[in-house]
């Protein structure tokens, strides 16, 4: 089925999900009402004009130092220094017009192999990984915090385990399967050395928050036909 915002057709296949598709669409219609963004516009002017519907739209608070203490002290195993993994991941990357469910899928199978056969995981990435790492057998070498992109971060950074990942690492690459092959612990940080980290987390957190209901205004006074937005906002903000 085709998607329609308020009578506009998304070409949904140029998109990872057809939820992202039409959050993007409601997004252009919405900097384009605002006087943003003209007809004929470049996709790099489309996306300035969102940014800048964004920020005329949706208010972001600021931090308080209370919200700032609680968070830090629920969430200490956030702010270490020094903590090191040594991993290998095998890369699906997703592309623009990539068949997201199908790459799930595969990636999903050989997860599952590699759970039972960890033995496997080299050649297996010299196999199938879409990283140039794949050539080494998925060897990303040793990693600190800050060394790559936050959802691959927060996931070999979860927790102690070592070993094959029980699920999917998603980023904005692709799928990963990641193996923790060794973990060095190294210290906690003090609060007062990480404030301004925790203010920018917490940020992030409202920002995400705000974006989420923001959609679901723009979605809920649009004419939507081919994609189901109750659950919006979370596109938006990957």
């Amino acid at each position: 089925m085709s998607i329609t915002i308020n009578g506009t057709e998304v070409d949904a296949a140029a998109w990872p999900t057809p939820q992202l598709a039409a959050v993007h669409e409601l997004l252009r219609q919405r900097a384009h009402e605002l006087g943003f963004l003209a007809e004929g516009a470049s996709n790099a002017d489309t996306e300035r004009a969102i940014e800048r519907a964004l920020a005329e739209d949706v208010a972001v608070p600021e931090p308080t130092e209370e919200e700032c203490r609680r968070w830090y002290e629920a969430n200490q195993q956030r702010f270490r220094s020094g903590d090191l993994v040594y991993v290998r991941h095998i890369l699906f990357q997703i592309t623009a017009g990539s068949p997201v469910p199908a790459v799930r899928g595969v990636a999903e199978s050989m997860l599952e192999e590699l759970k039972a056969k960890p033995e496997l995981f080299e050649a297996r990435a010299k196999e199938h990984s879409n990283c140039p790492t794949g050539a080494h057998g998925g060897h990303l070498g040793q990693l600190q915090r800050g060394d790559t992109v936050p959802e691959f971060e927060k996931a070999i950074f979860a927790d102690t385990a070592t070993g094959v990942l029980p699920r999917l690492v998603a980023s904005r690459h692709g799928f990963h399967i990641v193996a923790v092959d060794r973990r060095i612990e190294g210290r906690q940080l003090p609060y007062e050395l990480v404030r301004e980290r925790v203010a920018d987390e917490l940020r992030q957190r409202s920002e995400a928050r705000a974006l989420s209901q923001y959609v679901r205004v723009l979605a809920a006074n649009a004419e939507i036909e081919g994609v189901d937005l109750d659950a919006a906002a979370s596109p938006l903000v990957q």
